[in-house]
């Protein structure tokens, strides 16, 4: 299906602060394309009474100022804006993020790769070989849900989830691949861990990735983990970046 092809978004008001504009129901990375490219528009184009925008998989969330805000007028704009063509091939940021898979890093690896049919190291060389591309930020600070893995590798979510997941895990669940932050709760399958920090409070920036950037995945050794680990605790970046 072609952009020109797509439906309307649907304008949906949350309350009398926020807008969410609908592009779709599923995860495509068309539909996502069409939330990336409203929200580049409308921060390329503030429009007046915009406070912030939170893109996701299929729709993206306006917040807005009531009080200095003409719906009617902001909601043409909106649309006005999400008919525009999305740009192919435009300049993006490029993460190569390094990752200790499998071991203590990835509890999961093992399991997963018997329950596809391959061994560890070709399911490490599946998910290393993707581009993946930051669909949205969620969940935790600064967790990235990435679209673009493999469909041979997607596998839906652990019937029990755990109660406590590495910060930093890269973990499948379903058709999604994830970089996780902080520690906490998850139903993925974590098949590695990245030094890198995606989320630092205190850092400049604090978010390391954006929607939009996108991922691939670098395979270090677990030697090599201890030296990187605390260089991004310091604050630096072991993630590196390719500037568009």
């Amino acid at each position: 299906m072609t952009i020109e092809t797509l439906p309307r978004p649907r304008l949906l008001r949350c309350g009398d602060a926020a807008i969410s504009v609908e592009f779709g129901d599923a995860i495509d990375p068309t539909v996502n394309a069409r939330v990336l490219a409203l929200d580049a528009a409308l921060s390329a184009e503030p429009q007046p009474g915009l406070l912030e925008t939170v893109p996701t998989y299929c729709s993206l969330l306006i917040h807005l100022d009531p009080l200095s805000t003409d719906f009617r007028a902001l909601s043409e704009r909106i649309l006005a804006l999400s008919e525009r063509p999305v740009a192919a091939g435009g300049k993006v940021r490029r993460w190569r993020v390094p990752v200790v898979y499998g071991g203590d890093f990835g509890m999961d690896l093992d399991d997963l790769a018997a329950r596809h049919g391959i061994s560890g190291e070709a399911l490490v060389a599946r998910h290393a070989a993707a581009t993946y591309v930051v669909a949205m930020i969620g969940f935790m600070p600064g967790f990235a849900y990435l679209s673009g893995l493999d469909p041979a590798l997607a596998t839906p979510r652990r019937l029990e989830p755990r109660m406590k997941t590495p910060a930093q895990s890269v973990s499948i669940g379903g058709a999604q691949g994830a970089i996780s932050t902080v520690e906490g709760p998850s139903g993925w399958h974590m098949i590695g861990r990245t030094p890198a920090r995606g989320f630092m409070p205190g850092r400049d920036p604090v978010f390391t990735y954006a929607p939009g950037d996108e991922i691939r995945f670098e395979r270090i050794a677990p030697g090599e983990w201890a030296g990187l680990d605390a260089l991004a605790a310091s604050g630096a970046s072991v993630a590196r970046c390719e500037a568009p």
